[in-house]
């Protein structure tokens, strides 16, 4: 065992604090990491606060991790000690239903073992996450990262917020002559902008904030519409090919499956604590239109997608903050007061005895 330090929860209404506990030494088919850099994601809060259900304590959140290898297993052949690398949101999965033999290990029929707070495949030990020194990992799932070294803070986000819209944009073949929206400009929205500006389309952000039209635009949107004003929402209706929705708050779908082309599809990547409300079931029908969900992404397309953002010089907007600075950085997110995720610093992450 390796003696490691962090930042865990213990409840679900006290704040995240030092925390020290022993991970696994690394066996064959394993590769430690030193970690430098961990986003901060709004499923960390969701999770630590366990507004999902189901938390189990200590939790050691953080699933977008960057670092440098420091061991690998004898049975280790893609990755060596000093390749920088990353993990995502899974650590492991079954490996060997339908959905892992088909390179989409997030829909493991047997469930795949999550970052953190999520038990291992063998042991059934809890994972504790990235918000800490070092991870031993499954080499199976570890990431290789070929972004240069002074974007490394901004390239952690990539393996959630990243991946989950990535996925999406690809599986529905967004491309060259395709008119897109993305709805919410958050972590995960500022990433669709992006990425599917990157792949030719026609991108329109949709927001309930007015003060984010031309931050949308830096980013990539070729067209901004406050989603609260009818005069602006009317002129799109039946013009979308897809919408990706990223926002993770109860609203009305409606208003933008409206907005669909026949056969148009809007999927679903927020995860709010609480249901929408039903959509109509005439708004569908009448244009054959799509309403559906999508997670993250199996490993090899999050490797694609790091190759991608690494080809077009594409990372996160981030904001890096001390590991000390993490229960600010949860009450400043629910304000969304960042610019569009926080990472963690981890060379200011102080070793404690506490367990």
């Amino acid at each position: 065992m390796t003696h490691a330090h962090g930042y865990a929860a213990h409840s679900a209404t006290t704040p995240l604090v030092p925390f020290s506990f022993e991970r696994r030494e690394p066996g064959e088919h394993d590769v430690a990491i030193d970690i430098l850099h961990c986003g901060v994601c709004h499923s960390d809060l969701h999770t630590a606060r366990n507004e999902w259900g189901g938390a189990v304590y200590p939790c050691v959140p953080g699933h977008e991790i960057v670092g440098t290898v420091t061991r690998v297993g004898a049975a280790v052949t893609a990755f060596a000690v000093g390749d920088t690398v990353g993990v995502g949101c899974m650590v492991d999965s079954c490996q060997r239903c339908d959905s892992c033999a088909e390179g989409l290990e997030q829909y493991c029929e047997n469930g795949f073992t999550g970052t953190y707070d999520s038990k291992e495949q063998v042991s059934r030990a809890n994972t504790l996450g990235g918000y800490s020194d070092h991870i031993v990992v499954n080499d199976k799932f570890v990431l290789r990262i070929t972004h240069p070294p002074e974007q490394l803070a901004a390239v952690a986000p990539l393996l959630c917020a990243g991946i989950t819209s990535y996925s999406p944009l690809r599986e529905w073949k967004v491309g060259p002559g395709m008119k897109v929206g993305i709805v919410g400009l958050g972590g995960l929205g500022h990433m669709g902008v992006k990425l599917a500006a990157a792949m030719g389309a026609h991108v329109v952000l949709f927001t309930t904030s007015p003060n984010k039209v031309e931050d949308a635009k830096r980013l990539g949107a070729t067209e901004v519409v406050v989603s609260t004003n009818p005069a602006e929402m009317k002129p799109h209706r039946n013009s979308f090919d897809f919408i990706l929705n990223t926002v993770a708050a109860p609203h009305n779908l409606d208003a933008f499956l409206s907005l669909l082309k026949r056969d148009g599809t809007m999927t679903l990547v927020g995860a709010p604590a609480t249901p929408h409300p039903s959509p109509g079931a005439f708004n569908l029908i009448f244009k054959r239109r799509r309403l559906a969900g999508s997670l993250i992404g199996g490993i090899a397309e999050t490797q694609e997608m790091l190759d991608f953002c690494a080809q077009r010089g594409i990372v996160s907007d981030v904001e890096p903050i001390p590991m000390s600075g993490i229960n600010d950085a949860y009450e400043r997110m629910l304000r969304s007061d960042v610019k569009y995720r926080f990472v963690v610093d981890m060379s200011t992450l102080q070793p404690s005895s506490s367990s």
